[in-house]
């Protein structure tokens, strides 16, 4: 038995945990149990890899079983971490052709997760470039499903949050690139529409991603500094760097002292932080490394504990185009006049999504981080009520709290609980959130 819980430390739940190593111990722990669900590294923020009774860990599941250097093609188990695929990879002309905001996750979360990045307008979520994988079932049998073969069971896999059974591996495709590094445009924004307006003038390159000011209001509401990257060329390097491209260095992280009081970060610091950080960020361009670029946050481990000892909620939501500027000017709105501040505040464009659980859909998609605490609860179900009122959802991987209602969100709700019955009768795999959410 051992507490766990998601990356923001909220809920927390007393789980009997299983670490089971080859097909054999699985197989085992998954029949002999008649509640359990899979977690890899732990990294989705609420309670979706939670299961009181059995909890399976896969990150002995961690080898990377064959790769072509032709076609980019890997087949790798699900426990293996993002951060090895590109420690491996990268230094080759290789790269993820869609990440998530940490490297500190598994193939199988970002597969269960279908998560997005900060090129999901022109490339995608990383399901799209999944071509196959294998899933053990409730009953110990282990199937392939890809387009072609199981389709209904590959589609409901792809961000079904690992309700359909184990992912044990997967075939997926990377992207060449020419070097280790990024060519960032920042580029500064006076208000929202503003904010807008850059997004879609600057959709032709390939990754962006906005910090933007949840506590500005009137004119200034949603300033925002805009980020925008596309993979660097040889070419396009400073001199020195230009003899080894794919080099890069390993950044020492940081951890965050002990015993910081939830306290610490409140409105008044939150505000201190966002005057300074605008002001610091200049338009402009420059080269930077990947790692910089897409995993500033890993920077410092554990950073999660500078909300306090209640953990956090992060929450993310999109809105469909249409309805979007409105949508998120009542939400910065709302956050402004609770004054709970969110320190880390992102808003990005995204492209169609691909049914059933995914997350995305073509808008605008907004994550929000607050400290867990009861004030925080009440803005968060008024956020929901906002999202719903403009045809919007929010994403799973990141929920803590909400309430089955906002299921609506997802057209394909439906359908995806007809084949996860079909799947698995008698509703073996289940996580504290799909119980909550009567998924």
């Amino acid at each position: 038995m051992r507490t766990l819980s998601g990356w923001g430390r909220f809920p927390r739940a007393e789980c009997r945990v299983v670490a089971p190593k080859g097909e054999v111990e699985l197989r085992s722990a998954i029949t002999s149990a008649s509640s359990a669900i899979a977690r890899g590294n732990g990294r989705s923020y609420g309670d979706p890899a939670l299961n009181r009774e059995t909890t399976l860990l896969l990150r002995h599941a961690d080898r990377i079983l064959d790769f072509d250097p032709a076609t980019g093609r890997l087949e790798a188990e699900s426990g293996v971490m993002l951060a090895d695929i590109i420690a491996t990879f990268l230094p080759r002309g290789w790269f993820v052709p869609v990440t998530p905001g940490t490297k500190f996750v598994t193939l199988g979360g970002m597969i269960a997760a279908d998560v997005h990045g900060k090129n999901h307008h022109k490339a995608g979520s990383f399901g799209d470039y999944v071509e196959s994988l294998e899933l053990m079932l409730a009953d110990g049998r282990v199937v392939r499903c890809s387009a072609g073969e199981n389709p209904e069971l590959f589609a409901a896999t792809i961000g079904g949050m690992g309700l359909t059974g184990v992912i044990r591996s997967a075939v997926f495709r990377l992207i060449r690139v020419e070097s280790a590094f990024i060519r960032q445009e920042i580029l500064r924004t006076r208000d929202l529409a503003q904010t807008m307006e850059a997004f879609e003038a600057l959709r032709d390159r390939s990754y962006s991603a906005a910090w933007i000011d949840c506590l500005a209001r009137g004119r200034n509401l949603g300033r925002s500094i805009l980020f925008c990257g596309e993979h660097a060329r040889v070419e396009e390097l400073p001199a020195r760097q230009r003899s080894n491209p794919l080099a890069f260095a390993k950044r020492n992280a940081r951890r965050l002292p002990p015993g910081i009081p939830g306290f610490a970060l409140n409105s008044w610091t939150v505000k201190a932080f966002n005057q300074v950080y605008y002001a610091a960020n200049r338009s402009g361009v420059k080269i930077v490394d990947y790692d910089r670029f897409f995993y500033p946050l890993d920077a410092i481990l554990e950073w999660n504990r500078l909300y306090g000892p209640r953990g956090l909620l992060q929450y993310q939501c999109v809105l469909p185009k249409r309805k979007a500027a409105a949508g998120l000017t009542m939400m910065l709105e709302a956050v402004g006049r609770a004054g709970t501040g969110s320190f880390l505040s992102v808003l990005k464009l995204l492209g169609p999504g691909r049914g059933m659980l995914s997350f995305p859909m073509e808008g605008y998609t907004l994550a929000l981080d607050f400290p867990a605490n009861p004030r925080t609860l009440g803005l968060l179900s008024w956020l929901d009520a906002i999202v719903a009122a403009h045809g919007g959802r929010v994403y799973l991987a990141k929920d803590a709290r909400m309430k089955p209602e906002m299921m609506d969100g997802y057209p394909e709700f439906a359908a995806f609980r007809k084949l996860r019955r079909a799947a698995d009768p008698s509703g073996k795999f289940s996580s504290l959130q799909s119980q909550r959410l009567q998924l």
